[in-house]
């Protein structure tokens, strides 16, 4: 057998774990990384929650982390294109034979009275290659929630809660502070928290979690600022330190707010004794590069492709469409989940958009397209149903006139599959920043 077709084994079998669902807890990964003895423990971590922008904080640590001159890796979900893509080693997805040998690690691992789910397994081989790679640090993205998610399990040197915003009910909760109390599961005793929580009732729910454990929680517009400045710039003012000039390579004025999170995040380990030059934080955060949200991937036609897979995103979205499209006419290409909030997410994209295209990605979880199309109505006058995402994107670049912009949306599984599609037809591919 080829390493190729080890791989695709290995990705067909951990795929078929899927069948198992969402299981919250910890006992079963607890037991597979003790038998790999505890990899997570030989590297230190940075571990971030929160409903949207943890990717995008996540990227940008890590790669000021590289910059300074630190071995890295980063454990992000889901991917786009490849698995690899979830598991980085200095923002570059590892090896097909990497994936391999962290497959047959965990598989071989006892794993007690049930078996891993595909985040369960996925995260373990993500933490047993950190260790086999020899990382000096590792930044971790929650999957779901904090305090039972498979991520959990790490001790953490830094802890960051994004924001909080109504999202899997079933499991974290139907209010916002049930959520918070989830998300704030991650915080660890005597280890600082950085969070950019909005809802006062959501930051004190923080709080009470962060003084039990004796943590110290700097909050966004409370402890820590950031104002914009001209050319896209901004002025970051934190705890110890002002910084003028900064600039995030992400586009989206709401990417300020997450960038102000990384600074204070560096503030604090500055403060802890991590060497983080100033040249690496400005040029890391610069040039960090987080594939898949608000990510233009084509000028000529113009292609947008942003995950929007909440109300919270999609309204992000909504006002960057409004905000820089001018006078392009807009298509959006959209697919949803059966479990998100979709017909929130079409009346607030299609409203900005002149015509959709609403498909679907190869998924069980997915709305099917014409199920869409109803919830959708009148909001739209010109609406195309087209099931397959690349056949959904093939129509849209043929039809777009000259200064039209075609924005791909609603599911990051239709960005995966669209991001396919263009990289067969010649676009970039999956492709992470240095760092440095």
């Amino acid at each position: 057998m080829t390493e190729n077709d080890r791989y695709t084994a290995c990705l067909e079998a951990m795929y078929g774990l899927r069948r198992f669902g969402i299981k919250l807890g910890l006992e079963t990964i607890q037991g597979i990384l003790r038998t790999l003895g505890n990899p997570q423990d030989g590297y230190r971590v940075v571990h971030v929650a929160g409903t949207n922008g943890k990717g995008s904080v996540a990227s940008a640590l890590a790669s000021i982390l590289i910059a300074s001159g630190y071995r890295v890796g980063l454990y992000t979900s889901p991917h786009l294109v490849r698995f690899n893509e979830r598991i980085c080693i200095d923002n570059q997805p590892i090896q097909d034979g990497d994936v391999v040998r962290a497959y047959e690690a965990v598989r071989q691992a006892p794993d007690g009275d049930r078996e891993p789910t595909f985040f369960e397994f996925a995260t373990a081989m993500a933490l047993y290659e950190f260790g086999r790679q020899r990382v000096d640090w590792a930044v971790v993205e929650t999957g779901m929630g904090g305090r039972l998610d498979a991520t959990n399990v790490v001790q953490p040197s830094l802890t960051v809660i994004t924001n909080i915003s109504v999202e899997h009910t079933e499991y974290l909760g139907e209010t916002i502070p049930q959520i918070a109390g989830e998300k704030a599961g991650i915080i660890k005793a005597g280890v600082p928290v950085v969070t950019g929580v909005e809802q006062d009732d959501a930051a004190a729910v923080i709080a009470e979690t962060a003084a039990e454990n004796a943590a110290a929680m700097y909050r966004l517009n409370t402890d820590f600022h950031v104002v914009p400045s001209a050319g896209g710039e901004f002025t970051y003012t934190g705890m110890d330190h002002s910084w003028s000039s900064m600039r995030t390579g992400l586009a989206g004025r709401y990417q300020l707010d997450n960038a102000a999170m990384v600074l204070a995040g560096c503030e604090l380990l500055q403060r802890s004794g991590t060497k983080l030059p100033m040249p690496a934080i400005r040029n890391g955060l610069a040039r960090n590069k987080w594939p898949g949200r608000l990510e233009i991937v084509s000028t000529s036609p113009y292609i947008i492709i942003d995950g929007a897979h909440n109300l919270a995103a999609a309204r992000s979205l909504a006002t960057f469409l409004e905000e820089a499209m001018g006078d392009r006419d807009v298509t959006l290409i959209a697919g949803i989940l059966d479990d998100k909030p979709y017909r929130g997410i079409l009346e607030t994209l299609l409203p900005k958009c002149r015509k959709a295209i609403l498909t679907s990605p190869k998924i069980y979880r997915a709305l099917p397209a014409e199920a869409l199309r109803r919830a959708a109505g009148d909001l739209v006058a010109d609406m195309t149903v087209i099931p397959d995402v690349a056949d959904a994107v093939r129509h849209a670049m043929e039809t777009a006139a000259e200064k039209d912009a075609i924005c791909i949306a609603g599911s990051l599984y239709v960005v995966g599959e669209a991001k396919a599609y263009l990289e067969k037809l010649g676009f970039p591919a999956f492709q992470q920043n240095s760092g440095v």
